[in-house]
């Protein structure tokens, strides 16, 4: 399509006179067919919207593109907030299986959500929380509940106008609580899936409602490479396309995922099929790291495509463009730039599925890059190990981390694993079930409880040095004895954790578990030798522990991965790498943990 046609397409979209349904829609009487109830405060054409959405397969990294054009759009100082609508039935993401929906991700206010959220709030640098993330448990919810207390006056409660009504509540109450110039909205799933249908109509309604240059579509699609053929097909994205077409949506953007690029051939083949200009079809392959796609996004123009479809070009900032885009780029030349390579040991019992350890691969990588070291991992299954072969299983490896879990398979592993990296000088990081894990091995080998574990594992245990803490167990009962989100932590002075974190007083972190060490063996631990570097203020809860004798011990109940950005790696992983650095190359003098933190993290006395 000719840019004389596009700009005769735009300018009849803009003859368009819009009826002004914002006096009416929030009407909830039986005279009116309008229903969009509407949050106080909110500001019509203050906050634009790009809906993202996926065709013909899920897993075509909708959340990754959609955090990319965030951040670009971010960098010209636009004030971005992103959201993902997920078509399950669960109230949130905490019960989910690793194996069939990667990990849980947990806010700072304890929403336990997608994994897709690690990769908006890594991108764009925020700490998000559940005003970005909405399931369709959440959205039924709230509508039974206003049913229950007569909100509706009345009115029979339909998918549309009611349930389509609440998603677009969720997305305005975002927009005015984030005072955003654009929400990115990723749709999961793919279209045609019955389960996101009622989201893709309110996206409809809401572009329709907001008026012209209101929003902005984005269709994913997935180019085939059948091997028989040689060549690559487009057919399977036409008809995706068409089934978004037949729901009342005009993308305006097509991203062609695919191995390779997309050809110039299938490219127009889709322009021409779906009514979107040939510009705004755009390659998207497959990349050695989603921190190169904002590149390829910028390079095909799409960040002012966006700004020109929108029409808030100006509001924008090429000066602050400019200064982020730089700081973003020293970043990724450091990429291929490593100059160093170790192996990190993931010993865990979901090492079939990667998604399951997303933000310990992300918070490595992070820690790796700003080291100029390329962290290779080695995936351990722990179910077989025992301290006759831990050795067997660790030889290669330049440090280990034991991750969070729940369960009793492969603890014991788990727990040799930890008992020949304390005893070899290995570099460990233990998170959540690895820093109990630590404390049991440390427990049983040092102290001589030959019977310590926790009750999690074995709950008629004799020794339990984990185990919940009386306070929890009182709500047992109500299913809410889960610490979640973000909680501040004590430090103690004159160690390694506080050297990690700067010597400070205090430090923030996320965490999702339940068990504890009990009080009770806190002193005996102490006086064998393990140091309880954090804790939390004012409890008799332990949260960080370390060795002194070490070269690099350390355990902590929460999940500092989650906090990793790539450009603030986590202090616990870039010391864990930095450590795993001095333990392979002995001869070239590189820095020890504390004096790389403090240089990566820019830790000062």
């Amino acid at each position: 399509m000719s840019n004389e046609n596009n700009r005769s397409l735009d300018s009849a979209r803009d003859d368009q006179k819009p009826v002004n349904l914002l006096a009416s829609v929030s009407d909830t009487s039986t005279e009116s067919e309008f229903f969009s109830p509407m949050p106080a405060g909110y500001k019509k054409g203050k906050t634009r919207y790009c809906f993202v959405m996926g065709t013909v397969m899920s897993g075509l990294g909708k959340g990754i593109f959609s955090s990319c054009l965030a951040l670009l759009c971010q960098n010209k100082r636009l004030k971005v907030a992103p959201i993902k609508l997920e078509g399950y039935l669960n109230i949130d993401s905490g019960t989910l299986n690793p194996f069939r929906h990667g990990e849980v991700f947990v806010l700072d206010d304890g929403m336990e959500c997608d994994m897709d959220l690690g990769t908006y709030e890594r991108m764009l640098d925020q700490d998000l929380s559940r005003a970005n993330f909405a399931t369709s448990g959440q959205i039924f919810s709230s509508i039974l509940h206003k049913e229950r207390h007569g909100d509706y006056l009345g009115r029979d409660v339909q998918m549309i106008p009611h349930v389509t009504g609440e998603v677009k509540l969720k997305l305005r109450q975002l927009a005015t609580e984030s005072d955003a110039d654009i929400v990115f909205v990723e749709i999961g799933g793919t279209v045609g899936d019955l389960e996101n249908a009622y989201y893709i109509e309110a996206t409809r309604e809401l572009a329709y409602e907001e008026g012209p240059n209101s929003s902005c579509f984005v269709a994913l699609t997935y180019i085939l490479e059948p091997k028989t053929l040689g060549e690559q097909k487009s057919k399977a994205a036409q008809l995706g396309i068409k089934q978004l077409m037949q729901c009342g949506i005009q993308p305006d953007i097509i991203a062609c995922r695919a191995a390779h690029p997309a050809t110039e051939k299938v490219r127009q083949k889709i322009s021409v099929y779906s009514n979107v200009p040939f510009e705004r079809v755009i390659s998207l392959p497959d990349s050695a790291s989603i921190y190169m796609i904002p590149a390829m996004l910028r390079d095909a123009g799409l960040d002012f495509e966006i700004l020109r479809l929108l029409r808030i070009e100006d509001r924008i900032s090429l000066r602050h463009e400019r200064k982020a885009w730089g700081r973003w780029c020293d970043f990724t030349d450091k990429i291929d730039a490593q100059k160093y390579k170790i192996t990190i040991g993931i010993t865990g019992k979901y090492t079939a599925v990667r998604d399951s350890y997303a933000s310990i691969i992300n918070a490595l990588e992070h820690a790796g890059i700003a080291l100029a070291c390329d962290v290779n991992i080695k995936w351990i299954e722990t179910t077989a190990i025992t301290d006759e072969n831990a050795a067997q299983h660790l030889a290669d490896v330049d440090g280990i981390i034991v991750p969070g879990g729940f369960g009793t398979r492969g603890a014991e592993g788990k727990i040799a694993c930890i008992k020949y990296a304390r005893e070899n000088n290995l570099p460990y990081l233990g998170l959540c079930f690895g820093f109990q894990m630590a404390v049991i091995e440390f427990a049983r080998n040092v102290c001589g409880l030959t019977q310590a574990n926790s009750t999690e594992i074995e709950p008629d245990c004799p020794e339990p040095v984990i185990d919940p803490l009386p306070e929890q167990k009182k709500i047992e009962g109500l299913g809410g004895n889960m610490r979640l989100g973000g909680r501040d932590i004590e430090l103690k002075t004159q160690t390694l954790a506080w050297e990690l974190f700067g010597k400070t007083n205090s430090v923030r972190m996320r965490f999702r578990h339940r068990y504890e060490v009990d009080p009770r063996y806190i002193e005996r631990l102490e006086k064998a030798g393990l140091v309880f570097s954090g804790k939390a203020p004012n409890q008799p809860i332990m949260q960080i522990l370390e060795l002194p004798s070490h070269p690099y011990f350390c355990g902590t109940q929460a999940h500092p991965c989650l906090t990793s950005r790539p450009l603030k790696p986590q202090p616990m992983f870039v010391g864990l790498v930095a450590a795993a650095m001095q333990k392979r190359y002995p001869d070239k003098k590189l820095p020890d943990c504390i004096k790389a933190v403090r240089k990566i993290c820019n830790r000062t006395d």
